[in-house]
């Protein structure tokens, strides 16, 4: 039985053209799978059979679970605890293996076996086509309407299929068998059944790479497009950069009477394209963004990373667009938070700011109302400021002379100092019953209690990503922290 094994391994390999090891593994397969139906529960079972001899072995396996996670599956894990009285040195993430009495191969079934192969097989052709074709480096895929699957349209390209969801098409697109299409490679996801390929009409990036077709510039290097914001079927915005000053950005993506973008327009279904320079003036890229309508003015908040554009009332409506579409692809291409207001919205809303300024600079800096607006006419809207700004500049001012100058900066570091005094004295205080919990330093308490994690229970109650992202620290350094944390819900 052994050499028969090995003479139909050997068989199918030659005739289908796949590695030996690709063939073992089917047939290891096809025997755990036949093993499994004789127990209840999930169980799991590992086959391994001798490349050289056929003898195989089974072997009945669980996997090592830390013990405050608990049992999933009881019939195919261990917690470490139990674990460790079997094997000494155990980990988690290891297996227990115990070996079973091994299936007959006759048990199994000469088609069920088969059947296995093959699917192995056809699984190893498909991946081997996959990665051929990966290996070009294309971009776009270029195929043929096969069949609807589920509201998803099969693409075929050669040999190779791709699927394009109903969320990645374009609104109202409406695609037939037979059609030709071009779509954008998002990536690959080996767990669907099925195509693999994943594609999309409706990204940014398959504009980028449809200009990039049309204008050979950009392929050359003279262009760049730095960014793209788009609402698929209606309207886009794409951001180009020239590195040639004899080049012009925006005329030569545009094309000859308009032949280039209206190329990429005819794909996209009629999709309106703006195209925009780009400035690495955040403000002047804003304001380009928002064409055609004109702004008055901008106000940049460097720590919201947003921007408050004034606008006047003929503007107001173009600069938003139907539907707020005009200011929202400015701020996916610009990357900045974009707030359009009128002349009149923009006076109150600095007029409460300034009332809020002034009550802090009144407050900590022990001044009258008068000296905070001569600081607040001078560009100052913090305390920060006020301490720390060159002295020269404040000594420019000229309703202050250098002792006013000088007590108004020792007033603004005595005020600051005394802030931060209160606010690590309330940390301390809040943050007392994480103190101990092994792994946490001073930084990481500091960092968790100006996020409001005060308490172990709030700790334990975080996931791996939300302690990764308020602390900084990496995902495995977390997963052992909130571990950490968890470990008296288990006492």
């Amino acid at each position: 039985m052994n050499r028969e094994l090995l003479m139909l391994v050997d068989a199918i390999s030659r005739e289908k053209s796949v590695d030996r090891d690709v063939v073992f593994g089917a047939v290891e397969s096809a025997l755990a799978s036949a093993t499994k139906k004789l127990y209840q529960g999930e169980v799991d079972i590992r086959v391994s059979i001798d490349r050289d001899s056929g003898v195989y072995e089974t072997f009945r396996r669980w996997l090592v679970v830390p013990d405050e996670a608990g049992l999933q599956n009881p019939e195919a894990e261990e917690i470490l605890s139990d674990a460790i009285d079997r094997i000494a040195d155990i980990e988690v993430g290891d297996y227990i293996e115990e070996s079973i009495e091994s299936v007959p191969i006759g048990r199994i079934g000469a088609q069920a076996a088969k059947q296995v192969i093959l699917q192995k097989i056809r699984d190893a052709e498909r991946e081997q086509l996959l990665n051929d074709f990966l290996s070009r480096g294309e971009k776009i895929f270029v195929g043929t309407v096969k069949r609807l699957d589920k509201g998803d349209i099969i693409v075929e390209s050669g040999r190779v299929e791709g699927r394009l969801k109903r969320t990645e098409m374009i609104p109202k697109e409406n695609l037939r068998s037979g059609d030709r299409v071009r779509a954008y490679m998002l990536g690959v996801d080996p767990t669907q059944r099925g195509p693999q390929i994943m594609l999309s009409r409706s990204s940014p990036d398959f504009m980028i790479e449809l200009f990039r077709q049309e204008v050979p510039e950009i392929e050359q290097g003279l262009l760049e497009i730095k960014s793209c914001a788009r609402d698929s079927g209606s309207r886009a915005k794409i951001a180009v950069l020239s590195h040639d000053k004899r080049v012009d950005p925006i005329g030569t993506c545009v094309g000859v009477r308009g032949s280039r973008v209206t190329a990429v327009t005819n794909e996209l279904a009629g999709e309106r394209v703006d195209i925009v320079l780009w400035s690495e003036d955040p403000a002047q890229f804003v304001i380009g963004a928002l064409a055609p309508a004109n702004v008055q003015s901008i106000f940049v908040d460097e720590e919201q990373h947003a921007m408050d554009v004034v606008v006047d009332e003929e503007n107001l409506a173009i600069a938003i667009g139907r539907g707020g579409q005009n200011v929202r692809l400015a701020s996916e291409l610009t990357g900045w938070r974009i707030n359009i207001m009128s002349a009149e919205e923009s006076a109150q809303k600095q007029a409460v700011e300034s009332d809020s300024i002034r009550k802090i600079f009144v407050d900590k800096l022990d001044v009258d109302a008068e000296v905070a607006d001569i600081l607040i006419a001078e560009g100052f809207s913090s305390l920060e400021e006020v301490a720390y700004v060159p002295l020269q500049e404040m000594l420019e001012i000229e309703s202050f002379d250098e002792d006013t100058v000088n007590e108004l900066r020792t007033r603004a570091k005595d005020a600051l100092l005394t802030m931060e005094i209160a606010k690590e004295e309330e940390v301390e205080t809040l943050s007392e019953n994480l103190k101990g919990l092994e792994g946490l330093t001073p930084e990481l308490i500091n960092s968790l209690a100006e996020a409001g994690i005060h308490t172990r229970d709030d700790l334990a109650d975080l996931a791996v990503d939300e302690l990764t992202e308020i602390t900084g620290v990496s995902d495995d350094q977390a997963r052992a922290l909130i571990i950490k944390a968890r470990e008296h819900w288990f006492a």
